[in-house]
């Protein structure tokens, strides 16, 4: 539900209504605290967040349930109602053979494979250090490569940890919500009291109630949940007063990537096999992703991931359009320019409340996301895609760590910190 103002008083505020602050405020709701969650947005969701466009509900965020034989939301998204879509993945599949030729396909994932595995031996010998380093030197694929952690990471590996992207753990299991992730996050808020279009400005923590600050009045708190993304705890978007600088630290350690997303509708979308990926190309990072035809429908979805998101979207929407149709035609002939139309763009990075899509560590500084959600006075709990250690820049990875730091408040308040009745249902 979504409360005009927040109380005055209650036992545990939330700040953020993403995945990680929605699972907190279930959590807490359920074990019968009196709980606020704080959204800066007009919405709830965070970065998930759907829309309807051509008569599809299209991701501008997060889309994938990944390691969906593990994912909570997943469960909670076929008690809820909503269509599972358990097609495979396209990145499993052969990539349509207009970008490379079957041999090529073999030579790079065989290149990718052998990366990932320089960078297991290493990471289990200890060592630290961009994962760049750990590239063949002499390999063709190296661009191809780096246009993949753009997808993964949001950044080149030059800037990512080789101990926190060995750390990720994928069980291979994608699926797809058809009514849209966003919209399944915002489903599983219901009943957690929201109170929308309120960011949270300051804490005082000087006494011993915490004393939050926000747009729409003050509250006051027995436990703080924090949940914001990363860029916005390190620049300070919600001050603590006296200062946290270790948490500041450890979230500009851990930035975040960016990752957007172009939709478009696609004429004579027949001649595309469904769900099949491409590459604009594979010379160089600075090209997009091209999802054709996902759920059979007649659209392509183009990802864009690291340095060249960022090129563009500081130039505009149209430029992801204007770059992407330059690629097609160069992969169909320029007749694709026709075919296309745009439908909706993704600007995680210009948008103020997220400011990038998801976080990496920096090299040297894997250690920094246990470092992130260390308990302050344990009163204060930090939650979010970045706190998990195996499964950050998911969804379902903010789920797990919402959960988890509203069961260390319930501890810290004295409370059963067990699973709450009716905890894992919609």
């Amino acid at each position: 539900m979504s409360l005009v103002a927040p109380p005055s008083s209650v036992d545990a505020a939330v700040i953020g209504a993403g995945a990680a602050g929605v699972a907190a405020a279930r959590r807490l709701t359920r074990a019968g605290l009196s709980v606020v969650a704080l959204e800066a947005r007009d919405r709830i969701g965070g970065r998930a967040h759907t829309i309807v466009r051509e008569g599809h509900a299209l991701d501008l965020g997060c889309g994938w349930l990944h390691s969906a034989d593990e994912n909570p939301l997943a469960k909670l998204a076929g008690s809820a109602g909503f269509t599972i879509d358990r097609t495979p993945p396209p990145w499993e599949r052969q990539a349509f053979d207009h970008e490379m030729s079957p041999g090529e396909q073999a030579e790079f994932g065989a290149a990718f494979a052998a990366f990932e595995a320089r960078v297991a031996e290493a990471a289990a010998r200890g060592e630290e250090g961009s994962a760049s380093t750990l590239f063949d030197p002499d390999s063709r694929w190296n661009g191809r490569i780096d246009a993949i952690s753009g997808a993964l990471n949001g950044a080149r590996f030059a800037e990512v940890s080789i101990r926190d992207y060995d750390a990720y753990r994928d069980t291979g299991v994608n699926w797809r919500v058809a009514e849209g992730y966003g919209r399944l996050v915002e489903r599983l808020s219901v009943g957690a009291p929201v109170v929308l279009d309120c960011p949270a400005h300051r804490v005082d923590r000087s006494g011993p109630v915490l004393r939050l600050e926000t747009a729409r009045g003050g509250v006051e708190a027995r436990a703080v949940i924090l949940t914001l993304p990363t860029d916005l705890i390190a620049a300070e978007a919600v001050r603590f007063d006296p200062p946290l600088p270790d948490l500041m630290e450890a979230a500009a350690n851990l930035p975040l990537g960016l990752a957007s997303k172009l939709h478009m509708t696609v004429t004579g979308a027949e001649d595309f096999p469904p769900d099949s990926q491409l590459w604009g190309r594979s010379d160089t990072p600075d090209t997009a992703g091209y999802h054709l035809r996902p759920f059979g429908r007649p659209m392509i979805e183009a990802w864009f991931g690291g340095d060249i998101a960022r090129q563009l979207e500081a130039e505009g929407e149209a430029a992801f359009f204007a770059f992407a149709s330059d690629e097609l035609a160069n992969l169909f002939g320029s007749n694709m320019r026709k075919r296309i139309e745009p439908v909706a763009t993704s600007m995680w990075g210009a948008d103020p409340w997220s400011r990038g899509a998801y976080s990496h560590a920096r090299p040297g500084h894997a250690g920094d996301r246990a470092r992130l959600k260390a308990v302050v006075e344990d009163r204060i709990f930090i939650a979010g895609e970045a706190t998990s250690k195996d499964f950050y820049g998911t969804a379902h990875g903010a789920w797990l760590e919402g959960e988890r730091a509203a069961r260390e408040a319930l501890a810290a308040l004295g409370l059963d910190a067990g699973p709450a009745p009716g905890d894992d249902e919609a």
